[in-house]
């Protein structure tokens, strides 16, 4: 599994010269992203990759993260990839790792809207609007009277909307800028601009 930990600088337009097409990206700066520890089946039951991002002075990260941490030092986000990697511990991965035209999906935080009602949050009809209704952006019904005389968990309501951690698979890398350590994806990816994000290898919609 190749896998690298981001931040995501925002959108921007690239122009072919040949053919002057444009094509919308997502600039990421990704990595340098230090291997703190690799788990195989024997020891952990699983295998998967521990990646270090964003380095920052020793006082702002904890003992137990900084123990954790190891050889890495301190950074602020750890990261773990699961599946088979041919990665060692002290390794760097690097938007080497990635080539144009290379199939992989993006995991962030999605921008968070505050309060919504139903009608922004769930996609709900709303009620009409003349002849006195009191129904225009209401939710209507949310469950029975007498059985069960309560309501029941999980009927979509108004409450914070966004904000939950969301991935967009599907994505294609458009370029890679490793003097930059920068990864242009194509397409738009979740999270706010100087989020952080995951690219991951999407290996089930055409990855190698």
């Amino acid at each position: 599994m190749k896998g690298i930990v981001g931040t995501k600088l925002g959108m921007t337009q690239v122009f072919d010269p040949e053919t002057g097409q444009v094509t919308p990206v997502t600039v990421i700066e990704a990595g340098p992203c230090p291997v703190v520890r690799v788990k195989t089946v024997e020891s952990d039951g699983y295998e998967a990759v521990q990646v270090a991002f964003g380095s920052v002075p020793e006082r702002k990260v904890s003992k137990p993260k900084l123990g954790q941490l190891g050889k890495a030092g301190p950074h602020r986000k750890l990261v773990e990839f699961r599946g088979p990697s041919e990665l060692t511990e002290g390794e760097t991965v690097t938007v080497e790792a990635f080539e144009p035209g290379e199939r992989v999906k993006v995991s962030g935080i999605g921008i968070g809207k505050g309060f919504a009602g139903t009608i922004k949050r769930h996609n709900f009809s709303r009620g009409p609007v003349t002849h006195g209704s009191h129904n225009i952006r209401k939710p209507g019904s949310i469950g029975a009277s007498a059985t069960p005389a309560r309501v029941r968990k999980g009927i979509r309501m108004a409450g914070r909307m966004g904000g939950k951690r969301a991935t967009q698979v599907g994505l294609t890398v458009h370029e890679v800028d490793s003097e930059r350590n920068l990864l242009l994806v194509k397409g738009a990816v979740p999270g706010p601009k100087n989020g952080i994000v995951e690219v991951r290898e999407d290996r089930t919609h055409g990855g190698s």
